[in-house]
């Protein structure tokens, strides 16, 4: 299975891409095809029209599209920005078709005490807005600086329970997902 980790903001000092940089490796351990999306890595235009395939993106995010479309799960990262997930986040997803019957792990990430929660609840509006199937078992990360070095390196080993639970249960619906797509 592709699974497409996105990590959702566009800051260079980015409290997000820890959290993506410790989940890619631990992943990419259980024998599926993992990448990383990092939105710092892609300055994509504001949405002028949806990539309805590879041939019919635009020559320099024809990579991205091309990952985007083989993906048949993601797990989506963002901090919370006033109350909600990324405006880069959000461009990223509009840019393509609705993703009907993949799965989706939401992931935040935030120096403070609520960890992106507000922001949580509103990406899983934006999963089912995309026909996504989305798994309930959330990763919010309070006092994410705390959790995580820079490097991904998780620094909080109380925490390491809820990445389990977190990544067990996103892999079981993606699999039964993509087990239900391939018979279907």
């Amino acid at each position: 299975m592709k699974i497409e980790i996105i990590s959702g903001s566009p800051r260079g000092n980015s409290v997000t891409r820890r959290v993506a940089l410790h989940l890619l490796p631990l992943l990419q351990q259980t024998g599926h095809e993992v990448g990383l999306i990092d939105l710092q890595e892609w300055d994509l235009p504001i949405i002028q029209a949806v990539f309805t395939s590879v041939e019919q993106t635009p020559e320099p995010y024809k990579p991205l599209a091309e990952r985007m479309f083989a993906a048949q799960a993601y797990i989506l990262i963002t901090p919370e920005y006033n109350g909600s997930y990324t405006a880069e986040l959000k461009n990223l997803l509009d840019h393509f078709p609705k993703q009907t019957h993949k799965a989706f792990a939401i992931a935040t990430a935030s120096p403070g005490a609520l960890g992106g929660i507000r922001a949580a609840l509103q990406l899983q509006q934006l999963v089912y807005a995309l026909f996504g199937i989305g798994s309930p078992y959330m990763l919010v990360t309070p006092a994410v600086d705390k959790k995580f070095s820079e490097d991904g390196t998780l620094l909080d080993p109380t925490f390491q329970k809820s990445i389990d639970v977190f990544v067990k249960e996103f892999l079981w619906l993606a699999e039964k997902i993509t087990e239900e797509r391939v018979t279907a």
